[in-house]
C-alpha cells in the first residue's frame, strides 16, 4: 500500500476514465493500491481498461458507463457516489471546442457547459458532501491553462476551465476545515484525443505533455497545495499571465492558439 493510498483508504472514482488523462489516472491510481470505480460514456473502452487494470495491479476496479452531459447518467453517478466507499474523487470528464466562434456548433457547446460546469458542480457537490464527515479525503478538479484568461478560438471552453478553476481555489479554502483536501490541476496542452478531436495535430504544438507526467504531478501535489499546473513551460506561462494585463495575456493566447490550428489544418490536410 502506498503514501496515497494509506493517507486516502477507500475506492477512487474516477470520470472521463475511457481515454487520456482519465485512464491515465485509473492506472497511477491503480498502482497506488486504491481499488476503483471509472466512469465514462464509451463501455467497450471501460471493460477494457477494467480488465487491464485488474490483471496489471490486482485492483477491484468497477465500471460504470455513463453519459454525464445527460441527466440520466449524471444521476447514476452521483448514486454511486453516496455510498460512503469513495475517499478519492476525479473529476476528470470534459471536453473542449476550438474555431471562430460564430463558426462553432451551439449545441455541441451547450453540450460542453453541461458537461464542464454543470456536471462537474453536481458531482463535486455530491462528493464533498458524502466525505465530509469521514476520514481523510480528497478531491481533484481538473481545469486547463485556458482558465487563466479569455482565449480566444477555444473562449468558450476557456470560460468553463475558468469555472472549474474558481470553484476549485474556492473550495480548497472552504473545505480546510474538514477532512477533504481539494486541488484543481491547470494542465497545458496534452497528448490525449482531446486536441485532435478539435483538429489539433500534436506536432503542431512544442509544448504538448504526456498524460502520464499530468497525473503523476496532480498526484504528488494533492494535499499539500490548492493549484498545480504541470510542465515547467506551462508554470512559466501561468505566472507570466498574471503581471501583464487581461486584455494583453488574452490577445496573446488567442494569436497562440490560432497559430496552433493555422499549423494543424496544414499538416492535417490530405496531401
Amino acid at each position: 500500500m502506498s503514501t496515497l493510498s494509506r493517507r486516502y483508504p477507500g475506492k477512487a472514482f474516477v470520470t472521463g476514465a475511457s481515454s487520456g488523462i482519465g485512464a491515465e489516472y485509473a492506472r497511477q491510481l491503480a498502482a497506488e493500491g486504491f481499488d476503483l470505480v471509472i466512469v465514462a460514456r464509451r463501455e467497450e473502452r471501460l471493460k477494457s481498461l477494467k480488465s487491464d487494470l485488474e490483471k496489471r495491479f490486482g485492483t477491484a476496479c468497477e465500471y460504470l458507463p455513463a453519459d454525464l452531459a445527460t441527466p440520466e447518467g449524471l444521476n447514476s453517478a452521483r448514486e454511486r457516489l453516496t455510498q460512503n466507499d469513495i475517499s478519492l474523487f476525479v473529476n476528470n470528464a470534459g471536453f473542449g471546442q476550438k474555431g471562430f466562434f460564430p463558426d462553432t456548433d451551439l449545441e455541441q457547446a451547450v453540450r460542453m457547459v453541461r458537461l464542464n460546469c454543470e456536471a462537474t458542480l453536481a458531482l463535486v457537490h455530491t462528493a464533498a458532501r458524502s466525505m465530509r464527515d469521514r476520514g481523510p479525503c480528497g478531491i481533484i478538479i481538473l481545469s486547463s491553462i485556458a482558465a487563466f484568461q479569455g482565449t480566444p478560438y477555444t473562449s468558450a471552453y476557456a470560460a468553463t476551465k475558468g469555472f472549474d478553476l474558481l470553484l476549485g481555489e474556492g473550495l480548497y479554502q472552504e473545505m480546510r476545515s474538514t477532512p477533504i483536501d481539494v486541488l484543481t490541476v491547470c494542465p497545458g496542452p496534452t497528448d490525449t484525443e482531446g486536441p485532435r478531436n478539435t483538429g489539433i495535430d500534436p506536432a503542431a504544438v512544442s509544448t504538448m505533455m504526456s498524460a502520464a507526467a499530468v497525473v503523476k504531478a496532480s498526484l504528488k501535489a494533492l494535499g499539500k497545495r490548492p493549484l498545480v499546473v504541470p510542465g515547467f513551460f506551462n508554470r512559466v506561462g501561468a505566472l507570466l499571465v498574471k503581471c501583464m494585463p487581461r486584455s494583453i495575456a488574452a490577445w496573446i493566447s488567442g494569436k497562440m492558439i490560432q497559430r496552433v490550428i493555422e499549423k494543424s489544418n496544414r499538416s492535417l490536410a490530405p496531401h
